[in-house]
């Protein structure tokens, strides 16, 4: 049995309403059920509550505790989250509190997480190093001049669509066209995905009805990534993955639609024929909630966490297009859409070359 203590009644009363309400999610409404649960208890799905919490807070003295709260998950996606409120207005008590608390929130996960240290980092912690004092600015100083690494880099600014292009067939086949052929391929794709794709309250949203990738500009090749997502719970049929060097897929599912064997939850590699392609664990939140992965791939083997549960371990992935090559060593990275509105947020990206 729990006991609920002063410091945590706000956060609690929060969640207990989000059970009766549809909740803002970056400013974007999901549907959420009377049934809001999450998966397992685990940092990551602190801060997803903590940030439906932040989306409905009122008081200051709220906002400041979900904060405080943050930075005891130590998440590079819930650093990230905090650094947003470091650009409050500088006017008004209210807002410095708020924006020193973020600050303090940003700088506590940081200095305790060197893995997270990158140029997007560093100047992060120089705009929160002017709102603290004493230790903590001493601690952010030596984090900012312990590493030259370039680190993790924003894959989606929120605003528009900058960094991603259409899809155009497979790496093989484009492979196989002229500059030409690929130029003007590539043209009438950027056409089909901007209708299919927008930015709608700063998450980068599928509006489409049929299959449709959007890819990034950029190729990768061993990487580490960060992205939450969400399924439209009115979908006809919610679905959705991220494609690897161009190659599908992490899969993402409806745990609920058990005639196409999604109960086996999402993160595995679809598919595999030779090696695993089912996550070793269901750790999905019900769909209409958010998620989170982490994706590590270096050769041909993948790592993902879901929910900070690891359910697939360095899993060799195969080459869809042509099962006799090996995977891709650089291609782009694609999050595809099936048929049904998907939601996706905070991508950020780390190369390991």
């Amino acid at each position: 049995m729990y006991l609920i203590t002063k410091s945590y009644l706000p956060f609690v009363l929060v969640l207990i309403g989000l059970c009766c309400v549809s909740v803002p999610a970056d400013g974007q409404s999901l549907p959420v059920d009377r049934n809001y649960t999450l998966g397992p208890q685990t940092p990551e799905n602190d801060l997803i509550k903590l940030r439906y919490a932040m989306e409905t807070a009122v008081k200051p003295s709220e906002k400041k505790d979900i904060l405080k709260k943050i930075a005891q998950t130590g998440t590079f996606q819930g650093m990230m989250y905090a650094a947003q409120f470091l650009d409050q207005p500088t006017d008004g008590r209210d807002n410095a509190r708020l924006r020193k608390s973020a600050a303090v929130a940003v700088a506590e996960i940081a200095v305790s997480h060197p893995e997270y240290n990158g140029a997007m980092v560093r100047q992060i912690l120089r705009k929160a190093q002017t709102l603290v004092s004493g230790k903590m600015r001493k601690k952010i100083q030596e984090y900012i001049s312990g590493s030259t690494e370039t680190g993790f880099v924003s894959m989606f600014n929120g605003k528009d669509l900058t960094g991603w292009k259409g899809l155009v067939q497979n790496p093989i086949k484009r492979s196989q066209m002229t500059t030409e052929e690929l130029a003007e391929a590539q043209k009438k794709a950027d056409e089909v995905m901007r209708k299919d794709w927008k930015v709608e309250n700063g998450l980068l949203t599928y509006v489409g009805t049929g299959y449709d990738n959007i890819c990034t500009e950029s190729q990768y090749k061993d990487f580490e990534m960060y992205v939450d997502w969400a399924l439209d719970p009115n979908g006809k049929e919610p679905d959705a993955g991220i494609y690897l060097r161009g190659t599908p897929q992490v899969q993402i599912w409806d745990t609920a639609r058990v005639n196409v064997g999604a109960q086996v939850g999402s993160g595995g590699l679809y598919n595999n024929k030779k090696y695993e392609s089912k996550p070793s664990v269901v750790a999905d939140n019900k769909v209409g909630i958010w998620n989170s992965f982490y994706i590590k791939m270096v050769g041909d083997k993948v790592t993902v966490f879901l929910n900070g549960v690891k359910v697939v371990d360095a899993v060799t992935m195969e080459n869809y297009w042509d099962r006799k090559q090996p995977i891709f060593p650089v291609e782009q990275i694609e999050l595809q859409a099936h048929g049904s509105k998907v939601y996706y947020r905070d991508l950020y990206i780390k190369r390991l070359e």
